[in-house]
């Protein structure tokens, strides 16, 4: 009797050791003695979990462009949550959610016993036997416990592995002491991976369904749900084998737990899985290069902010107009299709890439694949042997080409693939609100996916005559007027120490009439002869300031070839924010593309406002208006060509531009209340039309420009109207060429008839 006794008090010696060690060992691995076991998350990070959240990127009219992540999440609130979803994840996950708090003991239970049998089996070795509840699932999501937080003891065998287990313990207890049981189910949606790279509920719902969170049924919700553990096992893209397996499971829980019947069990387990399956990158959507080029802003801005573009959940307002850019972007689709087409046939099948006299140029694709960073990397990994490397660069490979058709599945080798792809035409177009400086639409390229190169503002091309307009800006900011005759003669530029000593520009088809025409006359034509002679009398080196003051960034050079866009290169960003100046009576207003910046919880950051300055006299701007005018009025004027629908009540000014060999076609539209342009050519100068008139500006760049303002108009929605330019705030009285009008005129000493008569008349 006496040694039961002692049995049994040493039995509840060793049980009382047993409770005391693992309450000694829990306080333990609360307090981290030593960093034995690790550092807990403090009492902030609990009031306040922080986990990467995807910024976004919005348009003006509130349309989400896309967003910029390392984890494409973005959260959303428990009655953002349809009820099936919430049903189902209980019934899979955390059937006693409710009832307990942290820690379920019967779970718990039954996972130590599946622990142990796989361990006396030799079927398993851990502590992943199931039984976490869904807020120790959602401490391990939050804070990264078994990877971040380790001590001396984390790294000893199966030991780690209890210490992480308690400790997620310790933090779901604490969570729940925190949080409703409705803010940590939305919380561990939000947190969870779902695989395709969406990590929280509402990126998985987009990607698999294209739907909200709001709107899963129960079969969407199964599929969801049981990519929690496995996500990639369960793909119901990449494995739909296993996703069925999985959902069917899981509509059997709903099915055990009365949650549906067995009829629509049934139903259910036989219904298809019903994907939309869509994964988000920069290369879908809206504004692909737009968003590109934002992206690279954003990170400068974000640095200099203190914040991460990539985690921080930021909220960018941007200036673009979903429904504009739709416009934009097809206009750029459908007129470089149909362009693409015509330069298919005038090559027909043969190399487009020919030098000034008309011949093919010799191992243009090598040398291109030289400058590439690809070709430099494999040179460097084969020391340095090219001969091996265009062995490499010529093998064939199974590959996705664009075309204007869809994509095509193909085997083409990386030179023949080169090749493939220099045979196409590029494009950039932009539309700015002149007024305020917003960019209302933006488009890069022909395909963000296959052509990542941005042609609105990264590209520099020669603007041919479409910088024409700046030189008779500064005539007439000068005291020229519109209509000051000038004869169009050949003008010499006189260059000593020079090889030939002199530049005499050419007209485009190299003669000269002899005529005598007014500035206004000339610019419509877009004459040489005579824009180089005001610059002359100018001089190169007030046309480039006149340039810089209009808010071209790029280097010009003072040279007499200034004049006819070849001093320099230039984005199609900065030509259509110097047009714009004219519009606003000559306040240079910077495009600008952000409008406002707001953190994760919609507290404004920072708000933006365009760099303005005077550019121009309020007079010269109104006169340069009329001068655009002329393009479309005048005799010959190289937009006589655009549909008299965009001209009927309307005002529009415009400019083409070509560049030699017609490598490069322009055009810029003027409006009371938008300025857009756009630029057409192959991605090297060499790569064009052979004849001049197909790739000039009027053929290539015009068709864009016209069919994105005609459905501009026609869309009602955007109560974008015709209109006339404002007249100017003050009396402007200046000479106007009307030869024919017959009131009084009189003769200058050149014999040009010259009318005066009041500006304002003339709008």
């Amino acid at each position: 009797m006496k040694n039961i006794k002692k049995y049994i008090f040493r039995l509840w010696v060793l049980l009382f050791l047993f409770i005391f060690s693992i309450v000694l060992f829990i306080a333990s691995v609360n307090y981290n003695p030593y960093n034995l076991f690790g550092g807990m998350p403090s009492l902030q990070d609990l009031e306040k979990p922080e986990s990467d959240v995807a910024s976004e990127l919005y348009s003006s009219d509130n349309l989400l462009l896309g967003k910029y992540f390392r984890y494409n999440r973005s959260p959303v609130e428990f009655n953002e949550l349809s009820n099936e979803l919430i049903t189902t994840l209980l019934v899979t996950e955390d059937i006693r959610f409710y009832d307990h708090s942290g820690i379920d003991f019967k779970g718990l239970v039954r996972a130590s016993y599946g622990v142990a049998k796989n361990v006396l089996t030799f079927g398993g070795s851990g502590l992943e036997g199931g039984g976490s509840t869904i807020t120790q699932q959602l401490a391990k999501n939050l804070f990264k416990i078994r990877r971040e937080k380790k001590g001396k003891l984390s790294g000893v065998p199966f030991l780690g592995l209890v210490i992480s287990k308690v400790k997620e313990w310790i933090v779901s207890i604490k969570l729940e002491e925190f949080y409703t049981k409705k803010e940590i189910l939305a919380m561990y949606l939000n947190t969870a991976e779902y695989g395709s790279n969406s990590y929280g509920i509402k990126v998985a719902a987009k990607t698999y369904f294209d739907k909200l969170p709001s709107e899963l049924n129960f079969n969407e919700s199964s599929i969801i749900v049981g990519l929690l553990n496995k996500p990639t096992k369960y793909n119901p893209y990449f494995n739909p084998d296993n996703a069925i397996e999985k959902r069917a499971e899981i509509f059997y829980n709903l099915f055990k737990y009365d949650v549906i019947s067995r009829e629509e069990y049934d139903t259910l387990r036989y219904s298809g899985l019903n994907l939309k399956y869509k994964v988000e990158n920069q290369n879908v959507g809206q504004a692909t290069y737009f968003r590109t080029v934002v992206r690279n802003y954003l990170i400068n801005w974000a640095r200099e902010n203190d914040y991460d573009l990539f985690s921080d959940g930021l909220k960018i307002y941007t200036t673009i107009d979903s429904r504009m850019q739709e416009i934009a972007e097809n206009a750029v689709s459908n007129q470089m299709s149909r362009l693409q087409q015509i330069f298919d046939d005038h090559w027909d099948g043969k190399n487009p890439w020919i030098d000034e006299k008309g011949f093919e140029i010799k191992d243009f694709l090598k040398n291109t694949i030289k400058r590439t960073r690809y070709y430099k990397s494999l040179l460097k990994e084969n020391e340095n042997d090219s001969i091996k490397v265009f062995d490499l660069l010529n093998e064939k490979k199974k590959m996705k080409v664009f075309s204007w058709g869809g994509e095509i599945d193909t085997v083409l080798s990386i030179m023949d693939s080169l090749r493939y792809y220099k045979n196409f035409l590029q494009a950039g177009f932009i539309s700015i609100e002149p007024k305020t400086g917003f960019i209302r639409a933006w488009v890069g390229g022909i395909n963000h996916k296959f052509f990542k190169y941005d042609h609105v503002k990264q590209g520099k091309r020669q603007p041919g005559s479409t910088f024409k307009p700046i030189v008779y800006a500064a005539a007439i900011d000068n005291g020229y007027s519109p209509c000051y005759p000038v004869v169009d003669a050949p003008v010499v530029f006189e260059l000593p120490g020079q090889d030939p000593p002199y530049w005499r520009p050419d007209n485009h088809n190299s003669k000269w009439t002899g005529e005598t025409m007014t500035l206004r006359k000339a610019m419509a034509k877009s004459v040489n002869s005579i824009t180089a002679f005001m610059t002359k009398k100018l001089s190169p080196t007030t046309v480039v300031n006149y340039a810089k003051k209009l808010g071209i960034q790029s280097k010009l050079d003072p040279v007499p070839a200034v004049c006819l866009g070849a001093g320099g290169d230039v984005s199609l960003f900065d030509l259509v924010g110097a047009y714009s100046t004219f519009i606003n009576k000559g306040i240079w207003t910077e495009p600008f593309f952000i409008s406002r910046i707001e953190d994760k919880y919609g507290n404004l950051i920072q708000e933006f406002i365009p760099t303005k300055q005077e550019a121009l006299s309020e007079e010269t701007a109104f006169l340069m208006l009329h001068m655009l005018k002329g393009s479309k009025e005048e005799e010959g004027g190289t937009a006589r060509g655009l549909n008299p629908e965009l001209t009927t009540d309307n005002d529009v000014g415009a400019k083409t531009g070509t560049t030699q060999n017609a490598s490069d076609g322009w055009f810029v539209g003027v409006t009371h209340n938008l300025v857009s342009g756009a630029w057409v050519g192959g991605d090297d100068r060499s790569i064009h039309f052979r004849d001049w008139v197909f790739g000039q500006g009027a053929r290539t760049a015009m068709p864009i420009w016209q069919e994105y303002m005609l459905n501009v108009y026609k869309n009602t929605d955007l109560n974008i109207k015709k209109g006339r330019f404002d007249k100017p705030t003050k009396q402007i009285n200046v000479e106007i060429d009307c030869s024919v009008y017959s009131g009084e005129n009189e003769t200058d000493t050149t014999g040009a008839i010259i009318q005066k008569i009041k500006a304002s008349d003339i709008f």
